[in-house]
């Protein structure tokens, strides 16, 4: 909704004081689209109740055979759907191995606090 200063100055007198003199002033530098991510930041543990995903594990391998093995396995457990599977193996054919994310060596969770 786009209004004009003046009109908000008239339906807003003080919020538009408190704005033009800068008084509490609130910087936001990010925002987290997943409210659930958000509220795991705000109590202070980022990683509680963090469950790793398809590409934690894939980020985990050193070779494209670990990461076919490991797409393979949360397959046959019905973890992933067979299209997700497909599209990341074509994914690891096509760009990579690293293209899922720089690698996570041990001691990652601890160090990213």
């Amino acid at each position: 909704m786009i209004i004009d200063w003046e009109r908000f100055r008239k339906l807003f007198p003080h919020l538009a004081e408190e704005m033009e003199r800068g008084v509490a002033r609130v910087s936001i530098e990010a925002f987290r689209v997943d409210p659930e991510e958000g509220e795991r930041l705000a109590r202070g543990d980022p990683w509680a109740g963090y469950n790793p995903d398809v590409i934690d594990f894939l980020r985990r391998c050193d070779r494209v055979e670990e990461a076919e093995e490991i797409i393979d396995y949360l397959e046959r457990r019905g973890e992933i759907t067979s299209e997700r599977a497909e599209r990341l193996r074509r994914q690891l054919r096509e760009r990579g191995l690293r293209s899922f994310g720089e690698k996570k060596e041990p001691g990652y969770y601890l160090r990213n606090l």
